[in-house]
């Protein structure tokens, strides 16, 4: 699968010689519209999205594809910016845990869905993933960097 034909209207999607489609600015834009609908509080309304996905397949308007594959790939990026995994190298008692979620939940203004796990190789210290995104205050991490400084 490749990426040809960029224009300022949108790019196409190829796999082998057959375009599979085309999506435009235009669907791009109304996707993330109707992203912005299917959200309450700032939160992703899951009932809502479906609702949503089911209408435009009902509807078929022009450029539906794109815009339900545009419109998944948001989804899938809110999903992941809601999900952190946080590695320590010890356990941590439960009000730690507890503290660890609200300190997210404050960071990424709403609920996180966190998931803990012991890494000992961590030396001390936690690292924390939400998303795309990396916080890294492990004792490995610094005497790595400690390390190449010399």
């Amino acid at each position: 699968m490749q990426l040809t034909g960029a224009t300022n209207l949108g790019y196409n999607v190829r796999v082998g010689q057959d375009y599979i489609l085309k999506i435009t600015r235009q669907a791009r834009r109304e996707a993330k519209q109707l992203f912005r609908v299917c959200q309450a509080d700032e939160q992703l309304d899951a009932a809502k999205v479906r609702q949503t996905v089911q209408l435009l397949i009902d509807k078929k308007p022009r450029g539906y594809l794109g815009i339900l594959q545009h419109l998944q790939r948001l989804v899938k990026l809110d999903e992941a910016s809601r999900s952190a995994r946080v590695e320590t190298a010890v356990a941590l008692s439960e009000v730690q845990k507890q503290s660890v979620r609200e300190s997210l939940g404050r960071l990424k203004g709403g609920e996180v869905t966190v998931e803990f796990a012991e890494n000992a190789g961590l030396i001390g210290g936690m690292r924390v993933k939400i998303g795309d995104d990396v916080f890294d205050g492990s004792v490995k991490t610094r005497l790595a960097s400690l390390s190449e400084s010399f």
